[in-house]
């Protein structure tokens, strides 16, 4: 399988990988509007239709009727599903091409304008100049980007490598003999099939109506992503069995761990007794009986969050591993299990520490599991994407209106919410100080950054 984009010499690549003995490139098998080749509707005997409702028996006809080894090219737009089956055989060796993404861009743009794609003759060879767009090729490069890193992780979580080619590198008949000997074959390419000629052999600059312009627009990308910043908090699940509904109300609430989760379940409530927890498939069948139900989850201040996570510890101890690790790493000794901090100032002093830990667990600095508690909303959320996003994020401090917007849209009236005292040995408002503000941002930037939070007080 070669994974390739439009303008990147697959063509060229193709055509010199179908000269040697026991090798069949079949071109762009699962392009959406055609099968291998430009006019061809049919291949192997299936045609689109087939092809498109059955894509691994595709692939199985594509084995069993060529002659060796078999291979297409598959480009980003190309059938998803081929891309899952493929990774998930090591058996199907994968060659990534490359090129320059700017003279990729802009090759493109001239084969879109002179409607001429490929070149077997130069007397046919038709010369524009297109106008290069900046917004254009930033969506393109940021969707291309996407693809490759969406490959790159596959390769890496299966297991595999891939031979990596660059469009300078198809011309190298010693490259593309090494390409042979990676695909297994004893076969050797003696001379290059230069059926395929190059467009645009002239300079970038040259190659567009506003060189000028586009200089100027391309010293404002980042091309060395100098703005990214790694992530290393893992990926979570979509927690399904810990969302809420109630036999009386179209509504699923998606609890975040330490927000106001035990208030919104008794706001659920008061709507009918609470239905048992689900699974994946109990809630495709919820959703398919309750059409027009909605979905929502609550947001609470990163500072408030964090502290409810440090008194609910101080309590119960939910990490049995956070006692050694603080009073190993951090010098910080907690109280005998069962008893209380002594005063207000040694608890607060521990909730720093508590926040300090978490910056570094959710930067990846320890060898201590991400638990819920202590994730990130951000991360949570995504988690929840893999199965859906929750159709409304409410924030705590506005979360009767939130609520009652959501009722509105039901045609329910919204009930009151009700009172849940926090079992927290002192107020935050007592502790609260710049200091385990700060702590707290650095803890959570991303939710401070992502959701746009304020100071608490």
């Amino acid at each position: 399988m070669i994974f390739a984009e439009m303008r990147t010499g697959s063509n060229f690549l193709e055509a010199n990988l179908n000269s040697l003995d026991g090798v069949t490139c079949h071109g762009e098998t699962f392009n959406p509007y055609l099968i291998g080749g430009e006019g061809k509707q049919e291949m192997f005997g299936i045609d689109m239709a087939g092809r498109d409702a059955d894509p691994a028996g595709f692939l199985r006809a594509m084995r069993m009727q060529t002659k060796g080894l078999a291979g297409f090219r598959y480009f980003s737009d190309h059938d998803p599903r081929v891309f899952d089956l493929v990774m998930a055989d090591p058996a199907c060796a994968k060659i990534i091409l490359t090129r320059n993404q700017l003279e990729s861009f802009i090759s493109w743009r001239i084969a879109m304008e002179s409607d001429q794609w490929w070149l077997a003759n130069t007397k046919h060879l038709k010369t524009v100049r297109p106008r290069f767009d900046l917004a254009e090729f930033n969506a393109r490069i940021d969707q291309l980007q996407q693809f490759q890193r969406k490959l790159v992780h596959a390769l890496q979580t299966t297991g595999q490598t891939a031979y990596y080619i660059d469009y300078e590198d198809i011309r190298d008949l010693d490259v593309l003999n090494g390409l042979a000997s990676f695909l297994g074959v004893p076969a050797r390419i003696e001379a290059l099939d230069f059926r395929f000629k190059k467009q645009n052999p002239e300079a970038i600059a040259e190659k567009v109506s506003n060189p000028l312009e586009m200089q100027q627009g391309l010293a404002t990308l980042d091309w060395f992503n100098q703005s990214h910043v790694p992530n290393f908090e893992p990926r979570r699940l979509a927690a399904v069995p810990q969302y809420v509904a109630s036999e009386g109300a179209d509504l699923l609430f998606m609890p975040i761990k330490y927000a106001p989760e035990a208030q919104l379940k008794k706001w659920l409530q008061s709507y009918g007794p609470l239905l048992p927890g689900f699974d994946r498939q109990s809630l495709r069948k919820w959703k398919a009986a309750h059409p027009g139900q909605r979905s929502f989850t609550v947001l609470r201040h990163p500072l408030a969050r964090a502290y409810t996570a440090w008194c609910d510890f101080t309590a119960k101890e939910w990490m049995p591993e956070l006692r050694p690790y603080l009073k190993r790493v951090h010098k910080f000794q907690l109280p005998p299990k069962g008893k209380p901090f002594e005063t207000m100032e040694e608890f607060r002093a521990g909730f720093l520490v508590f926040l300090e830990l978490i910056k570094h667990v959710l930067a990846g600095r320890t060898e201590l599991r991400v638990m819920a508690q202590i994730a990130s909303q951000g991360a949570i959320l995504q988690g929840f994407a893999q199965v859906q996003s929750p159709d409304l994020l409410i924030r705590e401090d506005k979360l009767a209106e939130g609520l009652t917007c959501l009722c509105a849209d039901l045609g329910i009236d919204a009930k009151a919410l009700p009172t849940v005292a926090d079992k927290h040995p002192y107020p935050l408002a007592q502790l609260y100080g710049p200091d385990l503000e700060a702590a707290a941002r650095e803890a959570y930037w991303r939710d401070y950054e992502g959701f746009g939070f304020r100071n608490w007080a």
